[in-house]
């Protein structure tokens, strides 16, 4: 039984990256820097791997990078309203560094979207004027950050009952319990 509600969860992240409209295609990232004070962000979801691992990119400049590098621990939540359904991961961070793996997805980026990682100042410096946001041309801060999930909880809002599951890392296998929702 718990097979069909890892499956539905697998599916919809998969779905959160190809169908440009799906839920679950944008996400709330959170991390805790040296200062303890958690900080949460919408990200992108980009790839979910055959691993299991998930990944969206982001300007290697910005201040979610530093969190991760001062504490790679995190946690991802996505919510699909339509189908009542939430998924929360709690993974480690890493910044990819494979320089092959960087310029494969960086050419993949559609044109219009690299300007994103090429600005001149990094993201969350001060800005007068956002007309006059300067980029670099044939430079860029483009990286990459993937999660390896550790635990992922699945809570599906239903009537007559709700259902919560979680799933933890054990053994190489994902072994899943039932929680009180």
């Amino acid at each position: 039984m718990m097979d069909n509600f890892w499956n539905e969860l697998q599916e919809e992240l998969k779905r959160g990256v190809k169908e440009k409209g799906h839920p679950f295609r944008f996400g709330t990232f959170g991390t805790v820097g040296m200062d303890k004070l958690p900080r949460l962000r919408t990200i992108v979801l980009r790839h979910v791997f055959d691993n299991g691992h998930l990944c969206f990119y982001t300007d290697k400049r910005s201040k979610k990078v530093m969190h991760i590098m001062e504490n790679p621990n995190i946690s991802l939540l996505f919510y699909n309203p339509e189908k009542l359904l939430q998924v929360k991961i709690e993974g480690l961070a890493s910044v990819v560094t494979d320089e092959n793996k960087l310029k494969t997805m960086w050419k993949d980026i559609p044109e219009s979207n690299k300007k994103d990682y090429t600005t001149e100042t990094a993201p969350g410096s001060t800005l007068k004027n956002p007309n006059n946001l300067e980029y670099l041309t044939g430079d860029h801060f483009f990286c990459m950050i993937e999660i390896e999930p550790f635990r992922i909880e699945y809570l599906k809002l239903k009537r007559p009952n709700h259902i919560r599951v979680a799933y933890s890392m054990e053994d190489e296998n994902w072994e899943g319990e039932f929680l009180v929702p």
